[in-house]
């Protein structure tokens, strides 16, 4: 199965999946497989609708909405609604088909769906963004539900926005339910869901270091680039300097901060106050005092990967394809050593095939262990899931409780992929790390895939 033409992100998407589990032996020991490929690309459903409002000019804007609802064999279709300009179906097919596996990858029964709204809410007002999510949910509320398809946010679509959206499908729908992850604590939510994604990429890298050096290391005394500033950042960031490790860069849209001496936990926190309120970081170090007479640097246009100098791990937190195969080949010569993405898809291909190209030339001490969003980033989901049992049960759990649930489950997947990747691997070289790129693909491939056969979607 191909995508279409103008839809690269998912093209891209797709064909990492594919040539993951092509190069590997799975459909060798096991032929069944190869059949699910061409159906389990297509997805189930999307939902594309408009969404018009009215503005605080009194205009009427409109833009398209769109649901994907790629499959439901492991559970409800369970990922998150960006309202972003860039949205589009290639982007949104992309997300909803790597969601697909990512859930899978949680062990918890849920499917893979992504959505969002072709708008920017940068300059609008709190007025405007509630007319804008009952606009939108107007719609989706149709075809949502705590059994069917339960939404989150991403871009765009934080603790207000998923706030105005659940209390539009109350409205609508007339029924109270966990038809939404990510809400306030004081209606549904759960606690560390807003740390979850940040966290998470920390433990499964934590588990990449303690395996790799076979327990002699951790983030301790490690210098550690992180690209974004949002929330998968600044947890991510938080929980470095929680392990010890220092951590030199952020980033936004607009340029990089480099962080000569490490960011400290009172910045990040002065970060999460400013982002908010939309401001840069060029704006929120001229503006908070907590930067004045720190060693910072601000480049503007600039992504942090080839001004760095010297890191141990690199992990993009911000966006996808953010990473290119010269950034890429930059870092390994900077000696960094584990990268792991708390974004999704945010190495490009290129930039994959350098960080692989060094994992399997074993005798090269430029070795880089490298691990896609699929399996790094599914913290977000993962408590997502945790916070649909909770509001099953009527029941809101402990920090310290959802919290170990969290690394629990990241180190499980760690240890799925890890085992995948070994069992089959078609790598001559058995000294060399195993592929998490291939681990992750094969792991969470067969547990949709034999719950598709199961169910009767593939034959």
């Amino acid at each position: 199965m191909s995508a279409q033409p103008l839809e690269p992100e998912f093209q891209q998407a797709h064909d990492e999946v594919v040539s993951s589990l092509r190069d590997s032996t799975l459909f060798q020991v096991a032929p069944k497989y190869e059949k699910v490929l061409p159906i389990i690309a297509v997805p189930e459903r999307i939902i594309q609708f408009r969404v018009t409002w009215e503005n605080d000019k009194g205009e009427q804007e409109v833009a398209p909405g769109f649901r994907v609802q790629y499959n439901s064999a492991k559970g409800p279709y369970k990922g998150g609604l960006r309202f972003h300009p860039t949205v589009n179906l290639s982007i949104l097919k992309f997300l909803g088909f790597e969601q697909i596996f990512k859930n899978a990858l949680t062990g918890l029964d849920m499917g893979g769906g992504k959505g969002g709204l072709c708008v920017d809410l940068k300059g609008r007002s709190d007025k405007e963004i509630r007319r804008i999510c009952y606009a939108f949910m107007r719609e989706l509320s149709r075809h949502i539900g705590p059994d069917t398809d339960v939404p989150a946010g991403d871009i765009g679509v934080g603790g207000r926005e998923v706030g105005y959206l659940f209390g539009a499908y109350r409205a609508y729908q007339n029924r109270w339910e966990g038809v939404l992850t990510g809400k306030g604590l004081n209606w549904g939510g759960s606690l560390i869901r807003p740390e979850a994604t940040g966290y998470g990429v920390i433990y499964f890298a934590e588990a990449m270091i303690e395996y790799a050096t076979k327990g002699q290391e951790s983030f301790k005394g490690k210098r550690v680039t992180i690209s974004g500033s949002g929330n998968v950042a600044q947890y991510a960031a938080l929980k470095v300097i929680e392990l010890g490790g220092t951590v030199v860069s952020l980033s936004d849209s607009k340029g990089c901060v480099i962080f000569e001496d490490g960011v400290t936990a009172e910045q990040v926190t002065a970060i999460q106050e400013a982002k908010i309120r939309f401001k840069s970081l060029e704006q929120i170090l001229g503006e908070y005092s907590v930067f004045s007479g720190s060693k910072t640097k601000y480049l503007t246009g600039e992504r942090p990967w080839t001004h760095v100098g010297k890191v141990d791990i690199a992990l993009p937190c911000a966006t996808e394809n953010e990473v290119s195969g010269a950034e890429a080949e930059h870092l390994v010569k900077a000696g960094v050593k584990f990268v792991a993405e708390g974004s999704n898809m945010g190495c490009t291909q290129e930039a994959v095939h350098t960080f692989e190209n060094t994992r399997k030339a074993a005798s090269s001490h430029d070795t880089v262990w490298y691990v896609g969003g699929k399996a790094s980033n599914l913290g977000g989901v993962l408590v997502s899931g945790l916070e649909m049992a909770q509001n099953s049960q009527r029941l809101t759990w402990t920090r310290e409780d959802v919290d170990k649930e969290l690394k629990r489950g990241m180190i499980n997947c760690f240890h799925d992929s890890l085992a995948a990747a070994k069992k089959y691997s078609d790598e001559s070289n058995t000294s060399t790390l195993p592929s998490l790129v291939k681990g992750a693909n094969l792991a969470s491939f067969i547990k949709v895939a034999d719950a598709m056969f199961d169910q009767g979607d593939v034959f």
